[in-house]
């Protein structure tokens, strides 16, 4: 009778060289992200990439694990690079395989959607004496930049 072998065994031979010279191929990572690291920490951080190692392997060798480059918002960087052994280990056992060695860090602003910044209040008084002011300008594009950066200062944020 045959030996059962493990379904990662099986998948390697077929999947294994295409996976590796894409990156991860598809955006399985990106949706699962919120299940990986957690929602509080997903609004905060989104992986970018994940690196291959440049030296090619034998077709007889193991897979070697890749670096993830995590797009990360400054206030939890920290907190996401003392969470990374946890990340990592949750997301080769999302995979079922050891695809990722080592997290790297990328500080950038990370885009939430269906989040909305609160709106500020103007006061119709105020903005007039802003067009006042910048009324007597000639060029079009600088008493459009004046007049939004006037319109920025005299502008409040509502209260939380």
């Amino acid at each position: 009778m045959a030996r059962v072998k493990p379904l990662a065994e099986l998948i390697e031979g077929c999947i294994g060289p295409a996976f590796a010279a894409q990156g991860f191929a598809s955006t399985d990572i990106l949706a699962a992200w919120p299940e990986i690291v957690g929602e509080r920490l997903a609004r905060y951080c989104r992986p970018s990439r994940l690196e291959w190692p440049k030296r090619r392997r034998k077709a007889s060798e193991a897979p070697e694990s890749g670096t993830l480059v995590v797009r990360v918002e400054g206030v939890f960087a920290i907190e996401l690079q003392h969470l990374a052994p946890v990340v990592i280990q949750r997301i080769n056992r999302h995979y079922g395989w050891a695809c990722v060695s080592r997290i790297v860090l990328q500080q950038d602003r990370v885009g939430r959607s269906g989040t909305q910044t609160p709106r500020t209040r103007i006061d119709p008084a105020r903005a007039v004496e802003v067009q006042k002011a910048v009324s007597g300008i000639a060029d079009d594009g600088l008493r459009a930049a004046l007049d939004r950066l006037g319109t920025a200062a005299i502008a409040t944020r509502p209260e939380r």
